[in-house]
């Protein structure tokens, strides 16, 4: 479905516009409005989000119903264990007529990439992702395709089932902007659900709100929310808390400092605001980051997260003074 341009919504006010992506989202995926909320700041953002949860409780339902709303071309990849590089990237085919290879793309060549069941693709094929996460392009013997913008990968995983199964590198999720749990809904809304899926799909009352293009628009709009320089200070302070930690092996990375500090914009942005506030960083280092930290082998058998340690790396220390960019303080 084409959006009209009179029905695009305006950005003077761009959380109204968000707030009817939202709106629109929650047809489809009911009682899950943070859920919603934090899968649309990694949208605005241009990161790419870990859905890690058991299956059927939505994972794949939210990233159509977010695809639909962008009005962006959708593809999804079903991984297997003998899924090939090329079978995501693309592979060159020889043309008789030209007497030359030529490129065919592959699914990762739209705005929005589901890769379903991420962990039971094997390393060599989940390695084929991390130019695409990274870099946005692909290259096929040697030759390099830049993807399309906006471009957004988004993978899925079940924790619970691990036979067949290959464990993400580190390397791998820390290029992942958040990782969230959609969990099971409250009884309510499953009775509301199963009254909305006897008749009709939870898509189709779903309406396009954004076309590929203003969602970039938007993304500048988030780069150019006021970031302090104490609260970047902040941050830094506690990436080097965590990478200092006893029970901690493996510590927050400075990509994982420049993603919490775009997340905390973006958050911002969302709410109507033109600076970050520290209450913006507390609130998102838990899904920017717990992912990427990796607990020392005493701590887990002690039971302890990483979600849990970042509670108390983030109680612990005090809350910075800061100016907003018109040079108040807050």
């Amino acid at each position: 479905m084409t959006l009209k341009r009179e029905e695009r919504y305006p950005f003077d006010r761009p959380n109204e516009c968000l707030e009817q992506v939202v709106y629109q989202a929650e047809k489809a995926i009911l009682g899950k409005r943070e859920c919603i909320e934090l899968a649309l700041l990694a949208f605005l953002c241009g990161g790419h989000v870990l859905l890690e949860d058991v299956p059927g409780v939505g994972k794949t339902m939210l990233v159509r119903t977010l695809a639909r709303i962008m009005g962006a071309d959708f593809k999804r990849i079903q991984c297997t264990p003998d899924l090939l590089p090329s079978d995501v990237t693309g592979v060159s085919v020889f043309n008789p007529k030209t007497n030359e290879f030529e490129y065919r793309p592959g699914p990762l060549t739209a705005h929005v990439v589901l890769v379903d069941e991420i962990n039971r693709a094997s390393p060599r094929t989940q390695s084929a992702l991390l130019e695409a996460m990274e870099e946005r392009s692909v290259t096929v013997d040697g030759h390099e395709s830049k993807l399309p913008e906006p471009f957004l990968l988004l993978a899925t995983q079940n924790p619970i089932e691990q036979a067949g199964t290959f464990v993400l590198p580190e390397a791998q999720l820390d290029r992942f902007l958040l990782k969230l749990r959609i969990g099971y809904p409250d009884e309510q809304h499953e009775v509301e659900l199963l009254g909305r899926l006897q008749t009709r799909h939870p898509l189709d009352g779903v309406q396009p709100v954004l076309l590929p293009e203003e969602l970039l628009q938007l993304q500048r709009g988030v780069r150019a929310v006021f970031v302090d320089d104490t609260l970047k200070a902040y941050m830094v302070k506690l990436a080097a808390a965590t990478r200092h930690h006893a029970e901690l092996q493996l510590g927050a990375s400075p990509r994982a400092v420049a993603a919490l500090m775009r997340a905390a914009q973006a958050r911002a942005y969302m709410a109507g605001r033109g600076y970050v506030v520290p209450d913006d960083i507390k609130a998102l280092l838990v899904p920017v980051w717990a992912h990427r930290l990796v607990l020392k082998l005493d701590a887990r058998i002690a039971g302890r997260t990483a979600e849990a340690v970042l509670h108390g790396i983030a109680g612990a220390g005090a809350v910075p003074a800061m100016r907003t960019a018109s040079g108040g303080t807050l």
